[in-house]
């Protein structure tokens, strides 16, 4: 497990790291805001656009939330299309991700797994993205981060955090975690989703309520029923997500011994170095390699069968508060008159 970072430390307490980097920090608040004010050229969509993003830079559950909203809204009649980035790969998009053709160095992984729920586009140009997934026949998109970005019109934006790291120091990288300050981003978005169980759902709500003006909702993670029997599997399990030990904690919670973790960071390639030396650790522990649901669509195909990965979901507490404020963006009841970009 990863030692705590500095800017886990609370707000009031900040460590001398956060200290001597605050100017910094401050800087980059600057720049932020200087960035999301810039809305003149917004590219409006003629169709609903529905922003997941978040405060913290990265890890905080924005692909397990863009999954679920995906499902709510096919459930609900709707044909939603996804629009990423596509962080880590090298195709500049728009494109159309096709999990049969692409793969995670040409698209990222995030939207590799995503196009197995909802047709799902990749573009540096988010404008161009939201444009040819419109064109392509989506009634409302899923705009999967960009809440720093002004280049289009959002019509809901979604704060995703998680619940056991909140806001970390309430300071701005590289002070702390912040890609933009709490108030003024909490001001803009129209949700809050923070996720996590219910312990560190009543911490979040204790350290951070004062902050939250906005409708809040709460949901935790669940691992998705496979059939695998984890009681007592002998695991080397590795990770290249934002937060690798909720990973491991969750093995631990279904049952399974690990004999090993390996944290990898967020996106890290898998080199065929890498995979080589894991492979040959658990052969020589007798264990299985097991690893989570992002990272296994960044394995070689041939490897695949090899190795398990454990799926989760997440699971919404009461969807009444973003089902209320998604019906009003749908029928037009949301403020024209608010910016939201």
């Amino acid at each position: 497990m990863r030692p705590p970072r500095f800017w886990d430390n609370p707000p009031d307490r900040p460590g001398w790291q956060a200290r001597f980097l605050a100017p910094l920090g401050a800087l980059y608040a600057g720049a932020t805001g200087n960035r999301v004010g810039r809305t003149g050229d917004a590219f409006r969509a003629k169709i609903p656009v529905l922003c997941v993003g978040n405060l913290n830079a990265g890890g905080t559950g924005k692909t397990p939330t863009t999954i679920a909203l995906a499902q709510r809204l096919q459930a609900r009649g709707h044909t939603p299309h996804i629009v990423s980035r596509g962080y880590g790969g090298v195709l500049d998009g728009p494109v159309q991700v096709n999990e049969m053709r692409h793969q995670a160095h040409e698209t990222g992984d995030e939207p590799l797994l995503l196009a197995a729920f909802a047709p799902t586009w990749i573009s540096k140009d988010r404008a161009a993205g939201v444009k040819a997934a419109q064109d392509a026949g989506a009634d409302l998109i899923l705009l999967d981060d960009g809440f720093q970005n002004p280049s289009v019109h959002k019509d809901l934006s979604l704060i995703v955090v998680d619940a056991s790291r909140g806001f970390g120091n309430g300071r701005c990288i590289p002070a702390g975690p912040l890609r933009e300050p709490v108030t003024p981003g909490l001001r803009r978005a129209d949700l809050l989703l923070s996720i996590g169980p219910k312990a560190a759902q009543a911490e979040f709500a204790t350290r951070w309520g004062n902050d939250i003006t906005l409708p809040h909702a709460t949901g935790e993670l669940a691992p998705l029923p496979t059939g695998m029997e984890w009681q007592g599997t002998r695991v080397l399990a590795f990770a290249g997500i934002g937060h690798p030990e909720k990973f491991f904690a969750t093995l631990r919670g279904l049952g399974a011994e690990i004999l090993r973790e390996q944290a990898l960071d967020d996106h890290q390639t898998l080199t065929t170095a890498l995979l080589t030396r894991l492979t040959n650790e658990a052969n020589r522990l007798g264990a299985q390699l097991v690893t989570t649901e992002k990272d296994a669509v960044r394995l070689p195909r041939d490897m695949r069968q090899n190795v398990l990965s454990v799926p989760v979901r997440l699971e919404i507490d009461d969807w009444s508060a973003i089902d209320h404020a998604i019906d009003d963006v749908l029928t037009g009841q949301n403020n024209p008159a608010r910016s939201k970009t």
